[in-house]
């Protein structure tokens, strides 16, 4: 008989989870950082492009005098901020990793595999990490036709219970839309064209005020996420009937193929890019970069109320990682206070929609289960 020890919760972090030494100083200063998800180099893009994107996001997020943070399993490990070898690594086409949802995490860390995370385990991962801003492209939800294939997404079950605010185009197009605001809950924008008819009901003019709105979930001990749906520039935008025509079709094949499960989506999109060749791929890649941009600008007007939070950035130690280039960073003040002590009874779903400064309409879904 096997008899299993418990090991403490900061034990097991000091053991897997492995910060960049940029990412932990960045912390640690409460230095903006922006989470990266790793699936959409492993399995969203093909080798090169995978890898010059995720160069690109990074450098973006650093343009921003920001802190990225691309999230990936790796030699059985929690790795928060990747080096250009690794970063390299898991581009490979043949580097066999496999898509990590929250579930997969401790199987693909026993098997010591690549793991590329999704939104919903980088959000978890973020969370633990003490980062709280994550750019992504498309968030996961319910899928076509799920009324046969019970198909909804884990993104959406971790935006309930998971404080980290996720900064995407909306909702993949590949979905269904319509199901998936209802799954949540002016127009909520169709991730490769800017708007859908979908709407959310709330407006703001700045994202300062979606850092309130962080903040202040913050400090009444919320724990849900926070869904901000940024539209892709007009330029940038793919002709939505030929998109949508493509989907349907790609659709189609998947369903006659039997495709279920974490392959579908991998399969859609390769198939989209295909039969659209190549436009989907590049607007992909537009919407990417500009998530990038307006979450390293969310995540800096978040840290510069977080100074001044009840909380701690973080109440975890973790391993050092391979020495990375350090930010110069100036170290803030901290002061220090009592966490309130509040009682939150039932549910909740807020739902916001507003324009930056530069001109980007944005939505913004307070979620909770």
């Amino acid at each position: 008989m096997f008899r299993l020890g418990v090991r403490s919760f900061s034990t097991f972090f000091k053991e897997r989870f492995i910060l960049s030494e940029e990412v932990k100083h960045g912390l640690s200063l409460n230095h903006p950082v922006v989470a990266l998800e790793s699936t959409v180099i492993t399995h969203g893009m093909p080798f090169p492009h995978n890898l010059e994107l995720a160069k690109s996001l990074e450098e973006i997020v650093r343009s921003e005098n920001c802190i990225p943070a691309t999230i990936c399993l790796l030699d059985s490990k929690i790795c928060v901020g990747l080096n250009e070898n690794q970063l390299s690594l898991i581009a490979h086409k043949n580097s066999g990793a496999v898509k990590a949802s929250v579930r997969d995490i401790p199987n693909i860390l026993a098997q010591g595999k690549i793991g590329g995370t999704t939104v919903a385990s980088t959000m978890f991962i973020a969370q633990k990490a003490g980062i709280k801003v994550f750019a992504t492209g498309g968030i996961g939800g319910v899928h076509r036709y799920a009324e046969e294939s019970f198909d909804i997404s884990a993104d959406l079950i971790e935006l309930s219970r998971t404080n980290v605010a996720v900064v995407s185009a909306g909702v993949k197009s590949i979905l269904d839309i319509a199901k998936t605001l209802e799954f949540l809950v002016n127009k909520f924008p169709g991730f490769y064209v800017p708007e859908s008819p979908y709407k959310a009901p709330f407006a703001y003019d700045s994202l300062d005020k979606i850092a309130e709105v962080l903040d202040t979930s913050d400090q009444l001990g919320l724990k849900n996420g926070h869904l901000i749906a940024c539209p892709i520039p007009n330029e940038f935008a793919a002709d939505g009937a030929m998109i949508e025509a493509a989907i349907e079709r790609a659709t189609l094949e998947s369903r006659n193929e039997r495709i279920q499960g974490k392959d579908v989506t991998p399969f859609l999109l390769q198939r989209l890019n295909e039969l659209t060749q190549s436009a989907s791929l590049k607007t992909n890649i537009e919407l990417l970069k500009n998530n990038a941009r307006i979450g390293a600008k969310l995540a800096k007007e978040y840290a510069k109320r977080r100074r001044n939070s009840l909380q701690p950035i973080s109440s975890v130690s973790y391993n050092k990682s391979p020495a990375h280039t350090q930010s110069n960073i100036s170290k803030p003040t901290h002061p220090t206070s009592n966490k309130p002590k509040i009682l939150c009874i039932g549910a909740s779903i807020v739902d916001y929609e507003i324009v930056s400064h530069q001109d980007v309409k944005v939505s913004f879904y307070n979620t909770s289960s």
